[in-house]
């Protein structure tokens, strides 16, 4: 007769941003005991509204069984386990980190390295989805790591997401996986910005493209999901231009890596970091359209030229 594993008794999530915020939510929702960390302090106040707790360092987390890390980057994850105020040092032998950022293959196989040498588990595990699935708990999780670091994640996992891709027994493949997500998500989303500015350039309402373009074969998930930022000029970070500034660049290092060309990421790339460049590095990814604006000349919808709602997208 099976059994089934114990869930922790505490799990720590390190990011309150869009989906680390979500992902707390939903666990503590689960019925898992939950603290946030994140030195942001409005971050930490929006989950206690939630009913959760909070800390500012890493290393606060010490009695947790399971720590999540949702940052932005590579040297994020670096700073939170090992920097100053780190994590590693703190858990106790036997607890596990979810590594869950996006972050370069190379540095997932590193940083199993020196968890396991402080008698930590780690399982490389990258998400996908966006805010709004990671608060319903419907994540994709592209994950590898030895199976009883899978055992001892389970409940988290079936609590967060609704695809767990187990992808092997090495570190990075998840992240390899992810970023395979990530090269096709940035051209997507690049590439929906530009036939939408082509379409207004010569003349066609951005909302009729829209509703075209969704009914047709160049449809994509990204194209549905982000024009609609554009048709609403809402460009309220959900997804940020500078996140794709990154990922696409670790697409680029990896490809150097291995000495294969990325020549579609890197035209896509080139247009997250003019947008960047221009100052929309912090507005929502699909203000990657705003460099068409700029150029060209096109008018974005927006009522009053402020970027605030003018049409209503499609359902």
């Amino acid at each position: 007769m099976s059994t089934q594993r114990p869930r922790p008794a505490r799990v720590g999530v390190i990011g309150l941003g869009a989906m680390g915020l979500g992902i707390a939510e939903t666990l503590h929702q689960s019925g898992f005991d939950v603290t946030g960390c994140d030195i942001n302090a409005s971050a930490r106040t929006a989950f206690v509204a939630l009913g959760g707790a909070s800390v500012e360092s890493p290393a606060e987390l010490h009695d947790c069984e399971i720590v999540l890390t949702v940052v932005i980057n590579g040297h994020q994850v670096e700073q939170v386990l090992f920097g100053e105020q780190g994590l590693a040092s703190t858990l106790a032998r036997g607890s596990l980190i979810l590594q869950c950022a996006t972050i370069a293959p190379s540095q997932a196989k590193a940083l199993h390295a020196r968890l396991t040498s402080h008698g930590l588990g780690m399982l490389d595990a990258p998400i996908s989805g966006g805010a709004a699935r990671a608060k319903s708990g419907e994540l994709s999780v592209m994950a590898s790591g030895a199976p009883e670091t899978f055992a001892q994640a389970q409940s988290v996992l079936d609590a967060m997401a609704a695809h767990v891709y187990r992808l092997g027994d090495a570190p990075g493949v998840g992240s390899s996986m992810k970023l395979v997500n990530q090269l096709l998500a940035g051209v997507h989303i690049a590439s929906a910005a530009e036939a939408v500015a082509l379409g207004i350039r010569m003349g066609l309402a951005p909302e009729v493209v829209f509703e075209v373009i969704t009914h047709s074969a160049g449809n994509s998930w990204m194209f549905e999901n982000r024009v609609p930022h554009i048709l609403s000029g809402d460009y309220t970070p959900l997804s940020a231009v500078d996140i794709f500034v990154k990922d696409l660049d670790l697409v680029h290092q990896t490809g150097r890596e291995l000495s294969m060309a990325t020549p579609v990421a890197a035209s896509a790339l080139q247009q997250f970091m003019a947008a960047s460049g221009a100052g929309f590095g912090r507005e929502d990814d699909a203000a990657v359209i705003k460099v068409y604006q700029k150029l060209s000349g096109i008018t974005l919808p927006s009522a009053a030229n402020d970027d605030t709602v003018q049409v209503s997208p499609r359902k």
